[in-house]
């Protein structure tokens, strides 16, 4: 793993959400995307090369709308870049890791994803992002 590529935080209201983070972190999001396959809509803020991705819902049976229930709005994962994300999987997995994608898939921001199990990993959700254009 490479560095820490994002913190995802899931919200309930994405522009309410997005107001806030612009005056906390005084620069406005560069993106807002949705995700079908997940079931979230995303908006990323970037400040001084970390970036901060926050998830909202897009229906009441998605992960996001299940782990707000469940939590509360809040820190959902922490995602790390990876330069070959087939490998880190086979790597993880020989090295006893629980994974929710045994396979990479098309993301956000243009990344190819997996998640880890959080019962495997002290608790955390861990995202492995890998840029597309980067493609194995």
């Amino acid at each position: 793993m490479k560095k820490i590529e994002h913190i995802g935080i899931a919200v309930k209201d994405l522009r309410k959400s997005n107001r806030l983070y612009a005056k906390l972190l005084g620069v406005e999001h560069y993106k807002i995307e949705c995700v079908k396959s997940e079931g979230v809509n995303t908006s990323f803020f970037k400040v001084d090369g970390n970036k901060i991705e926050l998830l909202e819902a897009t229906s009441p049976d998605s992960p996001i709308a299940k782990f707000i229930e469940k939590r509360g709005e809040g820190v959902h994962h922490i995602a790390f870049a990876v330069d070959d994300i087939g490998a880190e999987i086979e790597r993880l997995k020989t090295e006893g890791f629980e994974l929710i994608h045994h396979k990479a898939k098309p993301g956000a921001d243009g990344k190819l994803i997996a998640f880890l199990h959080p019962k495997s990993s002290g608790g955390v959700l861990i995202e492995l992002c890998q840029d597309m254009d980067n493609k194995e």
